[in-house]
């Protein structure tokens, strides 16, 4: 008994804090109505068009202004105080989410419209996910960082089980545009959350002032770090090819497994109920270190090919639990490596980076996928993913083999709570 109460001590250690447990409130609102809308926009493009190749591009509509001003989103991270940026942007994504919802409830709604509307969300994600996963490290500290982002993790996989279930009953029931409405309506959540926080609580890290050459230099001192270049280089090979689930699964759903909007919700769900119980684990665990990734990308690409070659619906989402335990551990063993070997005046642009590896790759990636998918099968198009994870796990293993071989790098593998060293050289100091 003192074992199990110790291990959820451990566990959900970073929610005794306050700030951090308003976050985590507002946040499990908030990313079910996301996974409501997410589920819905795939529908609505399907109904559209019946074409992969679109559901695709709808997609990378959404993430071409990560891959192209992604560095720049970090660069307002690292300026401006990032609870004051997150109203800006949760109430942009709200608005957008509400006017996609008003255009299919009056049914005036076109698939240039949904395109244009995915590139707006886009915009306000690049600036959006940079400021929120480097509002963590202000909540809760370097020391609870990694509890923090695991939890964070389950919690956003956890919506993807909920949101989906939700939002494929809504479907049923009410039809497309009440997801939409549903969705924007939810982001309110996090901006009474922000409103009740406690500025003398957070750790805010120093604001970069104004100068040129900022992005650069985010940049070099990215590539000048072999444990950050390896991490960036195995997440832009899996975001660009494995993480394409957005478009894979609705394919395998209707095509393969002749369902409909509920049978992917179903996928999805499964998913994220992996992502859930992976993420608990993780929260749970003592020690972490990039050592780790190449590891977790090689069970990840093994399970998304099991997945792919699962003979009937109830098989796939029992694999598809896996790919979801899978996932997440290579997600929150690459996010806080990045945070914690950066310095906090460089940490916005160093995770704007991470933002463009994962969510960036997709305009590339997602057509891509959804182009095999329609035109070769939609098993394949998941296998690809399985095949791209296992290549990226084997391109990390030789590089980290050779960071044993540099004693100067600082990041190796060492105990949660065990902060490394801020390095903030002058020209970083605001």
């Amino acid at each position: 008994m003192g074992l199990a109460r110790q291990l959820g001590h451990r566990t959900f250690s970073s929610l005794k804090i306050r700030n951090y447990r308003l976050y985590f409130t507002g946040q499990a609102i908030s990313l079910s109505g996301t996974w409501m809308q997410s589920i819905g926009q795939a529908w609505l493009v399907l109904q559209l068009t019946g074409s992969g190749t679109a559901l695709g591009t709808v997609t990378a509509m959404q993430f071409l202004p990560i891959l192209l001003f992604g560095p720049w989103g970090g660069v307002i991270a690292d300026r401006y105080p990032k609870q004051k940026i997150l109203y800006v942007t949760q109430s942009a994504a709200g608005v957008l989410a509400l006017a996609l919802g008003v255009l299919v409830a009056t049914g005036r709604v076109q698939l240039w419209m949904v395109y244009g509307l995915a590139l707006g969300l886009g915009l306000v994600n690049t600036i959006d996910n940079p400021t929120r996963q480097t509002f963590v490290v202000e909540m809760v500290g370097q020391d609870a960082l990694p509890n923090a982002v695991a939890l964070n993790s389950a919690e956003i996989n956890l919506a993807r089980v909920v949101g989906p279930a939700i939002g494929g009953a809504i479907i049923a029931a009410l039809g497309l545009a009440s997801c939409f409405i549903l969705n924007g309506l939810s982001y309110a959540a996090v901006l009474v959350v922000l409103c009740m926080m406690r500025p003398s609580e957070l750790r805010p890290a120093p604001l970069v002032r104004r100068a040129r050459g900022q992005v650069l230099e985010g940049l070099r001192y990215v590539r000048s770090s072999r444990v950050l270049l390896t991490t960036l280089v195995m997440m832009t090979i899996i975001g660009m090819l494995a993480y394409e689930f957005s478009v894979s699964l609705p394919l395998l759903a209707e095509f393969t497994f002749g369902g409909n909007a509920s049978s992917y919700a179903a996928l999805t769900a499964s998913m994220g109920l992996g992502s859930v119980i992976g993420g608990v684990f993780i929260a749970s665990r003592r020690h972490v270190g990039p050592q780790m990734l190449a590891g977790a990308a090689l069970l990840f690409g093994l399970v998304i090919l099991g997945a792919a070659v699962a003979p009937n619906l109830p098989l796939a989402m029992a694999a598809l639990v896996l790919v979801g335990i899978f996932s997440i551990n290579f997600t929150s063993l690459g996010n806080v490596t990045m945070q914690l070997t950066s310095p906090p005046a460089m940490r916005g642009r160093v995770m704007a980076l991470w933002t463009v590896a994962v969510m960036g790759s997709t305009p590339i990636g997602g057509p891509i996928i959804g182009w095999v998918g329609e035109h070769v099968g939609p098993r394949w198009a998941l296998g690809v993913g399985g095949v791209a994870a296992i290549v990226a796990a084997g391109l990390g293993a030789w590089m980290l083999r050779e960071l044993t071989r540099a004693p100067a790098e600082e990041a190796t593998t060492r105990p949660v709570g065990e902060p490394l060293a801020d390095r903030e050289p002058a020209e970083h100091a605001a």
